[in-house]
């Protein structure tokens, strides 16, 4: 078997450990003469996997006790509606806008209620973040929403970043929960879960194959939904139950809970980030040192590590480099439809060789099309 290197954005790479694991106990998970996708949510087997991926991801996470933490379905972008829905109880909400992503949320939420934007970076095509320091928030806001990770853009909201940000909401709207679209860096680093009111993320990037979405909740949020809320969309229910009120992804949150024991046995969340700012450094070098022949365009103050998107001279060359790169065994490199150019998304799966040889490949396109 040859396996690709693999750069997708999401769907993305799964750590092949994992894989290998779950392939091992597809048919026969723990003796119980059937694969845990084939038996009830509701069965010892799967509440037992349920269970332990909660114990190790509140590990992981260092999440308090007054948090929830729910596993429901829909993606991130059923999170756009479902936070308004639930935690803007007739209150406006402020959104920071700094990619594709936060964008989308804002237009989702303004279906639903009043929705500020507070900043855009868009005037700069989304290659920086928004000021912080000029931010003036609404005291009686619902909630402030960002994306921390812009996974299009390649835009991350670092823990410098993040501290100052903290700073001015602390000065300015001290009471107002912070909610974080976290779906394309969560489990990549280190974090404060206390800082934010709600943290919600899609899996299919940094926690496993798609269909389980994370959804991490601070208690007091839990009722501010209406009665008019239905029990699918509603915290509250979804919390009571168990994250089962219906059945729930279960293969996806086996794989998921495999990923977070996985995590567990690279050291945990400090390890990982060691070698994901290795990768990082490696291929934003290469892109810095090929004398103009590839280009990243966003701010180096907020860079994503986990997704790099770069460009070529011109849109001719970028095929070639895709084609090519395909020749060589490398996958998901194609930038997203809306931005084009050439995207390597570095998730923790991906090893720090995957890096060094797209850092080779790159040195030799150069030569031979430079």
């Amino acid at each position: 078997m040859t396996r690709a290197w693999n750069f997708s954005a999401g769907p993305a790479a799964i750590p092949l450990e994992v894989l290998q694991q779950a392939q091992e106990e597809f048919l026969d998970w723990h003796g119980i003469g059937a694969g845990i996708m084939e038996v009830s949510h509701r069965s010892k087997a799967f509440m037992s996997v349920i269970e332990a991926a909660e114990a190790d991801l509140r590990e992981l996470l260092a999440i308090p006790d007054d948090y929830r933490l729910l596993f429901l379905q829909g993606g991130a972008s059923l999170q756009f509606v479902q936070v308004p829905l639930n935690l803007s109880a007739g209150k406006s909400a402020d959104y920071l806008v700094s990619g594709s992503w936060s964008k989308k949320a804002h237009k989702e939420a303004a279906r639903i209620g009043a929705a500020r934007i507070v900043a855009s970076a868009e005037d700069g095509k989304f290659t920086r973040l928004p000021d912080f320091e000029r931010l003036a928030f609404d005291r009686n806001a619902a909630y402030v929403h960002l994306c921390t990770n812009e996974t299009i853009h390649g835009v991350e909201v670092h823990e410098q970043i993040e501290a100052r940000l903290f700073e001015v909401l602390a000065r300015t709207a001290s009471d107002v929960p912070l909610v974080a679209d976290m779906s394309s860096h969560i489990l990549s680093r280190p974090l404060d879960v206390r800082r934010y009111g709600l943290i919600y993320a899609g899996a299919q990037k940094n926690i496993g194959p798609s269909g389980v979405t994370l959804v991490i909740v601070r208690d007091d949020l839990l009722d501010r939904a209406g009665e008019n809320v239905s029990a699918q969309l509603s915290y509250r229910r979804q919390a009571d139950s168990g994250s089962m009120l219906n059945t729930p992804p279960t293969f996806a949150i086996h794989v998921a809970g495999l990923v977070f024991k996985w995590l567990k046995a690279q050291g945990g969340l400090n390890a990982i980030a060691a070698v994901n700012r290795e990768k990082a450094r490696r291929l934003y070098g290469a892109i810095d040192n090929s004398g103009g022949f590839y280009r990243n365009t966003v701010d180096a103050a907020c860079r994503s590590i986990m997704n790099v998107p770069f460009i070529l001279p011109t849109p001719e060359l970028e095929a070639q480099f895709i084609k090519e790169s395909e020749a060589e065994g490398f996958i998901g490199l194609k930038g997203h439809q809306s931005v084009g150019g050439i995207r390597a998304s570095l998730y923790n799966a991906v090893p720090l060789e995957a890096v060094e040889a797209l850092v080779r490949f790159m040195g030799e396109f150069t030569a031979r099309r430079g």
